[in-house]
C-alpha cells in the first residue's frame, strides 16, 4: 500500500493537472486546439475558429479566453484581426493529447477478453512458437544473404511488437511475417546501399499508423505503383486501422488488396528511406544524415466527421500527387 502511494501522483500535482484537464475537457475547446495544432501556419484567426463551430461568436470568444487564461493558447492582434496559436510551452503536451490519447478515447468500448476461435477450431497462439519458428525457417531461406540469426531475431521481434498492441491476436503470426519481410527488405537495402540502382523509398510516419500515414501510403502506391518502395509506420501504433479510414483505403487500393495494418516505427525503416514524411508525430522519428524530411500538418481522421475524413484524404492526395510527380520525374495524369 505504501509503495502504491509513493508512486501515485502527488496531490499537489494532481490538483493543477486536473484543473487543466477540466479546461481541455470541452468539445469546442478540443476542436479549437485541434484546428490550431494542424494549421499550416500554426495560427488561426478568431473569425475562422468561430466559423468552424455551430455556436455564436461570443461563445467561441468565451472558450478562447478560458484556453488563454489556462496558458494553453496565446493570441496577438494584427490590424483588425486576432490570431490564436498553441502556447509554445505546451505544444508537445497538446500534440500528445490530440495525436495519441484522443483517438484512443474516441473509440473506447468493451474490449474482447480473448481472441475469437479460428474457423478450424485451433487457436494459433497456442502454437505460436511453432508458427514463428516455421516462419523464421522460411525467411532464412528467402534472405540467405543476411545472417540467419538476424532473420530469426527480426521475425520474433516483429511478432512481439505486433502482439503488444493486438486486440484480436489470432492473425498476429500472419501479420508478423508480412512485417518481418518489410523489415528484412529494409535491412538488406541498408546493407547493400549504393551497390545497384535503386527505386526511391518513402516512409510515412504518424502516431498511430491507423489513418493519415496509411492513406498517404495507399495513395502513393496508387500513383507510383512499383516504381517507388513505400512504407508506413507509427510512433505509437494502434491495434487496427481507424474504422473511418478503412473504407477509403478499400476505395484507393481495391477490395482485393491485402488489408493494411498498423506497424511500429523502426530505425531500419528510416535508414532505408530516401524521403521521410512525418504527420504529427513530433520528434520521435530518428534523424539520419542524407535523408529528406518533411512534416505535413494534417487533421486526424480518427477525430473527424465523415466529410472531414474525406477532406483530409483530399489534402493528402494533393500532397502525394506532387511527391509522386517529383519522384517519378514526370507529371501525373488526372486519371492516375
Amino acid at each position: 500500500m505504501a509503495v502504491a502511494r509513493e508512486r501515485a501522483m502527488a496531490p499537489e500535482v494532481a490538483e493543477p493537472v486536473a484543473e487543466v484537464l477540466k479546461v481541455v475537457g470541452d468539445p469546442i475547446r478540443l476542436r479549437v486546439l485541434s484546428a490550431l495544432a494542424t494549421a499550416q501556419t500554426g495560427e488561426v484567426s478568431a473569425g475562422e475558429l468561430a466559423a468552424m463551430t455551430d455556436v455564436t461568436a461570443p461563445t467561441v470568444s468565451h472558450h478562447l479566453r478560458v484556453l488563454r487564461e489556462a496558458g494553453l493558447v496565446t493570441n496577438d492582434r494584427r490590424a483588425s484581426t486576432i490570431y490564436f496559436r498553441i502556447a509554445p510551452a505546451v505544444q508537445h503536451a497538446i500534440t500528445v493529447l490530440l495525436e495519441a490519447f484522443a483517438p484512443v478515447a474516441a473509440h473506447l468500448g468493451p474490449q474482447p477478453t480473448e481472441a475469437p476461435e479460428s474457423p478450424s477450431g485451433i487457436d494459433p497462439l497456442r502454437h505460436a512458437d511453432e508458427l514463428i519458428d516455421r516462419i523464421g525457417d522460411k525467411l532464412v531461406e528467402r534472405y540467405a544473404d543476411l545472417a540467419a540469426e538476424v532473420v530469426v531475431r527480426t521475425v520474433r521481434e516483429s511478432y512481439t511488437a505486433l502482439l503488444r498492441t493486438a486486440r484480436v491476436t489470432r492473425y498476429v503470426p500472419v501479420l508478423a511475417e508480412r512485417f518481418a519481410k518489410q523489415r528484412l527488405d529494409d535491412l538488406r537495402r541498408v546493407e547493400h546501399r549504393g551497390s545497384e540502382a535503386r527505386k526511391p523509398q518513402v516512409l510515412f510516419v504518424c502516431v498511430a499508423n491507423a489513418g493519415r500515414s496509411q492513406l498517404a501510403a495507399a495513395l502513393l502506391r496508387r500513383y507510383a505503383g512499383d516504381a517507388v518502395v513505400i512504407r508506413s509506420a507509427g510512433s505509437h501504433p494502434a491495434d487496427d486501422v481507424h474504422p473511418t479510414v478503412r473504407p477509403l483505403l478499400e476505395e484507393i487500393l481495391g477490395p482485393d488488396a491485402e488489408a493494411p495494418f498498423p506497424k511500429p516505427l523502426t530505425d531500419d525503416a528510416v535508414r532505408a528511406a530516401d524521403v521521410v514524411i512525418t504527420m504529427g508525430c513530433g520528434d520521435v522519428c530518428p534523424v539520419f544524415p542524407g535523408k529528406r524530411y518533411e512534416d505535413w500538418a494534417l487533421g486526424d481522421p480518427a477525430l473527424a466527421s465523415t466529410e472531414g475524413v474525406r477532406a483530409i484524404r483530399d489534402d493528402i492526395d494533393a500532397r502525394v500527387r506532387a511527391l509522386a510527380a517529383e519522384l517519378l520525374d514526370h507529371p501525373l495524369t488526372t486519371d492516375a
